[in-house]
């Protein structure tokens, strides 16, 4: 579906160039912007690996075991009936402490594990409100650290590149808490499915 969208892009792009007579600028715009893509990617490398090893450091010495059990009483209000499940909310506690440690790496296959499982205690029919609690929890996360933006603003010169770091919590806090409190209200308006 992504390259269907990127091909329509492409299209209008060159389409609107036709149109306007600036055919030649937009073709010089995709050299130019791929030219810099390349750029970016090789610049946020370094950092990226940096912080890459600052987590598994912490992974390694057990700090991320130790923030799961502890996250553990803060998602169980969330998961209703699976939070009497050990290995779901273990799983649910090791995704999101993943997410908050800046670990996406290790967040995706536990966060399918864990979908797995609170599948499998709801009978694996319609949508279950638990994976869709976690599902949310994924795409909102909160990170304690926002290395890859960091990274990014580092690459475009930033001085402190990890002053948006108060922002970045507010914000993500803020969205964490929103969707959830909309995902509780709006719930009984989709009832589940049979």
């Amino acid at each position: 579906m992504l390259s269907v969208i990127w091909v329509a892009f492409l299209a209008l792009a060159l389409l609107c160039g036709a149109v306007t007579g600036r055919l030649d600028a937009v073709t010089a715009a995709v050299g130019t912007g791929a030219s810099e893509a390349v750029t970016l990617a090789i610049s946020i490398a370094g950092l990226m690996c940096f912080w890459s090893g600052v987590m598994e450091v912490i992974r390694a010495s057990g700090l991320a075991e130790k923030l799961s059990h502890a996250l553990t009483p803060l998602l169980r209000p969330l998961f209703g009936k699976a939070a009497n499940d050990r290995e779901a909310m273990e799983l649910v506690s090791a995704n999101v402490t993943a997410n908050l440690l800046g670990l996406s790496n290790a967040a995706t296959p536990l966060g399918l594990r864990a979908v797995d499982r609170l599948y499998t205690l709801a009978g694996r029919r319609g949508s279950p409100d638990t994976v869709l609690t976690l599902i949310t929890l994924n795409t909102a996360s909160i990170q304690i650290i926002p290395s890859t933006v960091a990274a990014v603003r580092a690459s475009c010169g930033a001085a402190a590149p990890f002053d948006i770091m108060p922002a970045v919590w507010g914000a993500s806090v803020a969205s964490v808490a929103v969707v959830l409190l909309s995902a509780r209200i709006l719930r009984p308006l989709f009832p589940d499915e049979k």
